[in-house]
């Protein structure tokens, strides 16, 4: 049986008009077209519909049962109908996204709630795992963004890379904070707040001390930056953070410098690479990008 949206239309108008003529005006079709159209439904469905009597039609008791059931599929279809409009305007749907620590408290957030504005019926998930379960997650093909520190390559995975600069964070009343560029020397014996030993950003500080002849006096070892930020607040220790953190932190008592010769960070936008993304993902994938270009360039 292949039942078309048309039939159903036409078959539920001719119900409540009573008649083909009026059926055909309310439709703006043809009354031979509507005829046709109930004529062709009936050999569909392999019985009448109607009794024909003096060139008026009767609904039979068929007819009467099959308007309840067409009446349903005309709503859902209408229904369905509006949902996916909704869905091509990106006013409804779902986003998965997974990010690290950096980005899970301010960036991201921020971002969410700014492009979900009047998107009422958009559901989103926003979850914070590290950078290896990110990757992990994004791999699965169950979420639809991640946000992470740069993984190896893998093919379950499409990786869009940035190289963001890391800043120095100083206390706004040290004497560090009159300085347009802050270099090792400058850091030199100065307490620091770092990640812990395994982090590319840690080892890069290293070698980056040794060449100078430069002393690292490492007082505080963290899993992210966010704490250390609090620790330069009080006063306690500068730090050379991941850039996404710094843009996140906005308080008087801590300013950010330039540092050189130059601490990066690796972040990509990650996605699925074995299923299409969905309109929403996409336009949302591109805001997070346009977000860490400018983050880029900020230096």
């Amino acid at each position: 049986m292949n039942l078309t949206f048309r039939q159903l239309q036409t078959f539920r108008e001719v119900m409540r008009a009573g008649s083909i003529s009026e059926a055909s005006r309310v439709l703006g079709r043809t009354q031979p077209a509507v005829s046709s159209m109930i004529a062709g439904l009936e050999r569909e469905l392999g019985f009448a519909l109607f009794d024909r009597e003096m060139g008026r039609l009767k609904p039979r008791p068929e007819a009467l049962y099959f308007l309840e059931e067409a009446e349903a599929v005309l709503a859902r279809l209408t229904q369905t109908g509006r949902a996916m409009a909704q869905i091509g305007k990106l006013s409804m749907g779902r986003l998965r996204i997974a990010c690290h620590p950096a980005a899970a408290s301010f960036l991201l957030p921020n971002l969410l709630a700014e492009f979900l504005h009047g998107r009422d019926h958009v559901e989103a998930a926003l979850m914070m795992r590290s950078s290896a379960i990110v990757d992990d997650l994004i791999a699965s093909q169950e979420y639809d963004i991640g946000l992470a520190e740069t993984p190896l390559p893998r093919s379950s995975v499409k990786s869009q890379d940035f190289i963001l600069d890391c800043p120095v964070a100083v206390h706004a009343q040290s004497p560090l904070a009159q300085k347009t560029v802050i270099s090792p020397q400058d850091l030199s014996g100065v307490p620091l707040a770092t990640l812990f030993d395994e982090h590319s950003t840690w080892s890069d500080t290293v070698r980056i001390f040794e060449r100078a002849g430069a002393v690292i006096n490492r007082r505080f070892v963290l899993r992210t930056f966010l704490p250390a930020l609090q620790l330069v607040r009080r006063g306690l220790c500068a730090c050379i953070c991941d850039r996404i953190t710094a843009s996140s932190f906005d308080d008087p008592d801590v300013v950010f410098r330039p540092f050189q010769p130059a601490i990066t960070s690796r972040v990509s936008i990650l996605t699925p690479a074995h299923r299409p993304d969905s309109l929403l993902s996409t336009e949302f994938r591109q805001k997070l990008f346009e977000t860490l270009c400018a983050l880029q360039k900020t230096a």
